[in-house]
């Protein structure tokens, strides 16, 4: 990446103060593993790929494997947030707006209703039912033609990885209008020996119940859920015998403009507006008078929850509208990951990404730790990137962050079946900053997992552990080698 890059879109305000030193009785007065012994300490099986460099110039330190491309797993947020800080800018919003062709006497709107997505990845049952309010407040009460729905700001994308089980609730579908995360909130409660379930569009002050996904209690113990999408709605199936006494869960909708025209009209109605429809077209006519409009926070602040929380949705949007930023319309996820890996590569120099979504979900992603670890560099150890990261804290053995720890590490995690990933900065208390990637993958291990196995895989959650804690340590390694 240029500096127009590194001085513009990653451009951050100074960190915080310094840590002080090191304390002679601290880590210094140990003995310093190799890294080679604690990556065969950790016994991870398959393959463990690491580089770290000197933040400030680039120069490689120590690296293991670090040609090697292995899946990055939610490390590819970072950069996708990189290509949408360059594509997009970090000021950026998304609107998402009502508007009309027609006519609007006495409260009669003469004409058709557009709902006009922008593809915000945080637009929420709250958000929606502030329109509807505001639909009201301009003086319509009644619509003689159809709620029409605009999906044309982005592809729609059924899924964003086929390899998930259906119940996936991080493996939404896309589309230029979403709500919730495009997720269903199920909810289940014991009552006389049987199941009370409802299926909400559930926000923080708003729980409207949706038709467009349906629940069926069924006498069964295995599969947990099955799913199929029919013409009227999403049918989902759950065990009886996998419910227990209550308790909810979030389910991914598979028909994301469907589910949002039924919570909207919803809406609408508790206003006292009923809506035809819905239609579903792929733009609002030209010159359509705006009604009302729901404009997002800046994308800076998008991109700081997505890379807290992991949000899958939100990468995979603000990746797809890079590329269109681009000139490419792309018509697939792995379209637009071909596209984010050959900015990689113009802008930072990785010759071998590959990508097959935003988000980092699709195990068959590829990156090499070394072009990673390139990439937070060019970025910048105090560019608008690191900012966005979040605090990684060091953990004493039992697993309890240690107060004070003289390591300043902020990262982003990745996590799959057998995937366990970390890229980011080390700020030493000299003050030095380190960049670094480490990629661990046992995919032989992750291959073999059956169905049944993929929500809870026999041994994920011990190889995880040990994976974190290889990582803290290399961390802590790199911390007395190069302070």
């Amino acid at each position: 990446m240029g500096s127009t890059v590194a001085g513009g879109a990653f451009a951050g305000a100074p960190d915080r103060s310094l840590r002080p030193l090191i304390r002679p009785d601290g880590i210094f007065e140990r003995s310093i593993p190799e890294a080679a012994d604690l990556i065969a300490r950790a016994e991870l099986g398959g393959r463990v790929g690491f580089a770290v460099a000197d933040a400030a110039t680039g120069r490689m330190l120590e690296v293991a494997h670090p040609l090697f491309g292995l899946p990055p797993a939610s490390v590819a947020k970072a950069v996708t947030t990189a290509y949408a800080l360059d594509r997009l800018g970090p000021g950026y919003r998304f609107r998402t707006r009502l508007v009309t062709d027609g006519t609007l006497t006495d409260g009669r709107l003469d004409g058709d209703l557009w709902l006009v997505g922008s593809g915000d990845p945080v637009f929420d049952t709250d958000a929606l039912a502030g329109m509807a309010g505001a639909l009201a407040d301009a003086g319509v009460r009644e619509v003689t033609g159809q709620l029409r729905l605009a999906t044309d700001a982005l592809p729609f994308i059924y899924q964003i990885d086929p390899g998930q089980l259906p119940h996936a609730g991080y493996n939404p579908s896309i589309s230029a209008l979403n709500l919730n995360f495009n997720r269903v909130h199920f909810e289940w409660t014991r009552e006389n020996g049987d199941y009370a379930v409802t299926m909400q569009a559930r926000s923080s002050s708003y729980s409207p119940g949706v038709q467009s996904s349906q629940m069926t209690v069924e006498d069964r113990d295995f599969p947990v859920y099955t799913f199929e999408a029919t013409d009227a709605r999403d049918v989902w199936t759950v065990a009886r015998g996998a419910l227990g006494n209550g308790g909810a869960r979030w389910l991914p909708t598979r028909r994301p403009a469907v589910y949002v025209a039924e919570v909207f009209q919803t809406l609408a109605r508790s206003y006292g507006i009923v809506l035809d429809g819905p239609a579903f077209s792929e733009s609002a006519p030209m010159g359509a008078a705006v009604l009302a409009e729901h404009v997002s926070d800046p994308l800076e602040d998008i991109l700081r929850g997505m890379m807290r929380w992991s949000t899958n949705l939100t990468a995979e949007v603000v990746g797809l509208l890079a590329t269109q930023a681009g000139g490419v319309r792309p018509a697939s996820l792995a379209e637009s990951g071909a596209e984010m890996a050959a900015w990689m590569e113009d802008r930072l120099g990785a010759r071998h990404a590959r990508f097959v979504d935003h988000s980092g979900l699709g195990v068959d992603s590829r990156l090499r730790p070394q072009d990673m670890t390139s990439a937070l560099v060019t970025a910048g150890p105090n560019g608008l990137l690191r900012d966005l990261m979040k605090d990684i804290p060091m953990r004493d053995d039992a697993g309890n962050a240690i107060p004070d720890h003289p390591l300043s590490v902020v990262a982003k995690t990745g996590t799959l079946n057998f995937v366990s990933s970390l890229a980011g900065y080390v700020r030493l208390p000299t003050g030095r900053d380190l960049a670094f990637a480490i990629f661990c993958a046992d995919l032989d291990r992750r291959a073999a997992l059956t169905q049944a196995q993929m929500e809870r895989p026999p041994g994920g959650r011990s190889y995880n552990g040990r994976a974190k804690r290889l990582q803290q340590a290399l961390i802590e390694r790199w911390g007395a080698v190069y302070a």
